[in-house]
């Protein structure tokens, strides 16, 4: 590896692992563009890379979390059985899939992505005292940056558990850490808030990367050289990304990340079309 490589997947990680943790994704989304379009690298390669450092991430931003109260363990357990089982089903479908229909795959995961920075999150409510005591056993609670205390409960489980199972799916075939999807299902089809779904999928998705790029290792897929300066930026990037949500978290920086994912959809829709300018690997 050239020092002029190094250099570049590093910023380029670095700034993946910031995007990704400012929106409570992992970086993977952005990873596996990065070494498919600017490295060069064959697209089972760049996935098993992109799993390491969604691991890396996860671990990077989990504490901080953790020590806020946000991450509702409890249902983080629950909910890693579907997607780890769902990241297992993915990993034995690597190489069934032609690449041009994962590159289709991944667009369609950019562009909805897209779609849901655009539209905007749903804000917490605070409960109301009148409702009464938090009832089931995944109930949650934290404390938000304005000092009050949001009280949740969970519900839609069944609902959710199919959705992280697809998530999971996605994870293994495509190298990212699905927050994109987790996140989502745990806002609208569980009714958590935000914070919450943010943090726990958060922690879901580096167990679930964890079975995914076992696998690929095991089976030699993994570049280790390679996923050195991934992993080294995913991780500096990630510590940034968190302190950008804390302090910035506004309407510019949802613009530019909206900016990103659309731009990353047009080479990845024109590789899976098979377009003579796209950037096939």
């Amino acid at each position: 590896m050239t020092v002029s490589l190094f250099a570049v997947l590093l910023l380029g990680a670095l700034v993946a692992g910031a995007l990704g943790s400012a929106l409570g994704m992992a970086g993977g989304i952005f990873v596996v563009p990065l070494l498919t379009l600017v490295a060069g690298v064959p697209f089972p390669a760049a996935v098993a890379v992109s799993l390491v450092s969604v691991i890396a991430c996860s671990c990077a931003s989990s504490p901080q979390f953790l020590a806020a109260g946000l991450t509702n363990l409890r249902l983080a357990v629950v909910l890693a059985v579907a997607t780890t089982l769902g990241a297992i089903v993915g990993v034995l479908m690597v190489g069934t899939v032609s690449s041009r229909i994962l590159y289709g795959i991944f667009a369609i995961v950019l562009f909805v992505s897209a779609l849901q920075i655009i539209h905007g999150r749903r804000t917490p409510r605070l409960d109301d005292p009148s409702q009464g005591p938090r009832v089931g056993a995944l109930a949650g609670a934290y404390v938000d940056q304005h000092g009050g205390t949001v009280a949740y409960r969970v519900s839609g489980l069944r609902q959710g558990a199919v959705l992280m199972f697809g998530a999971g799916v996605l994870s293994a075939l495509l190298g990212i850490g699905s927050g994109v999807l987790k996140i989502p299902a745990m806002d609208a089809a569980m009714k958590l808030p935000i914070k919450a779904s943010s943090a726990t999928a958060n922690l879901m998705i580096g167990v679930t990367a964890c079975g995914a790029a076992a696998a690929y290792l095991m089976s030699g897929t993994l570049d280790l050289v390679l996923a050195a300066p991934v992993v080294l930026g995913s991780v500096l990037g990630s510590i940034l990304g968190a302190h950008i949500l804390v302090r910035m978290a506004g309407r510019g920086l949802r613009f530019l990340f909206t900016v990103v994912l659309l731009a990353l959809t047009v080479p990845m829709t024109a590789n899976a079309l098979g377009l003579p300018w796209g950037f096939s690997t």
